[in-house]
């Protein structure tokens, strides 16, 4: 694994970790009376695309943290969203901050010819809007600081089927939408790099990336233990699954999933 792609799946540990210390700090001062926080978790290996556009798997860690107060169930959060704290609530409304990381795609990734992107920190927000409860829609866009130095969004929607924590099961599509500066980074051919490999000179403009799904389950083995898991399926198209990039060195089939071991305490 690179140090880049720890530092990823490190960060969205570390992001969850402080939503949990800020959200108890507030607990404690509206009530002491109320029943205590229960956490849950979960750790394991994960399968994602080594870059966007690759034909490639790279093994990462899968890590989630939830909590919850009480009885409560713990909320719903899709495996592939964005890690960050809520701001507001209103009406079934969500609104908070969003942000990620993404590995870095180095010269070796393909065969020496293209330019390296590096290792990039994405900063960004998200709303989100509970339809009925089983049915929640969300938007998140987060900017590259750094690597890719672009703009990358999803629109996607889940359906949600529970028994409280005994076991939860998600499904629902996904868009991926991209500016011009994030595709040309992946996608993106200049005309200096054209002149000296042979390859075709491609200026990937901003637009939609991909369409896909996304399905989770999560099952209590007993009232401690549980599994975690999830596959992702995202199909590159327009732009980004035209590239000369991703017919010589990728795929615009990308494909994820894991499998993790959950642990709840209180």
């Amino acid at each position: 694994m690179r140090p880049s792609d720890a530092l990823r799946y490190t960060g969205r540990a570390l992001s969850l970790a402080l939503l949990a210390t800020g959200s108890a700090a507030y607990a404690q001062e509206e009530s002491e009376e109320r029943a205590p926080w229960r956490t849950r978790i979960a750790l394991g290996p994960q399968l994602v695309p080594s870059f966007p556009g690759s034909d490639s798997v790279s093994v990462r860690p899968l890590i989630d943290i939830a909590r919850a107060r009480g009885d409560d169930p713990f909320p719903f959060e899709a495996p592939d969203e964005g890690s960050g704290p809520i701001l507001a609530r209103s009406n079934g409304w969500q609104f908070g901050v969003a942000f990620g990381f993404e590995g870095d795609r180095s010269r070796n990734d393909t065969d020496g010819v293209l330019p390296k992107v590096g290792f990039t920190v994405e900063l960004g927000g998200f709303v989100q809007y509970e339809v009925a409860p089983a049915f929640r829609l969300r938007t998140e866009f987060r900017q590259g600081l750094g690597g890719h130095e672009g703009l990358i969004g999803t629109v996607s929607a889940d359906y949600v089927a529970r028994d409280g924590d005994q076991w939860l099961f998600s499904l629902g599509p996904r868009a991926t939408f991209a500016n011009g500066r994030y595709h040309r980074a992946y996608f993106g051919i200049s005309e200096e790099t054209a002149a000296t490999t042979g390859l075709p000179a491609y200026d990937a403009e901003g637009g939609l990336q991909s369409v896909g799904g996304t399905a989770g389950l999560i099952f209590q083995v007993t009232p401690r233990w549980g599994l975690y898991s999830y596959a992702k399926y995202d199909r590159l198209v327009a732009d980004a699954g035209r590239s000369p990039v991703v017919r010589n060195f990728g795929s615009r089939d990308q494909l994820s999933g894991g499998l993790a071991v959950s642990y709840t305490f209180r």
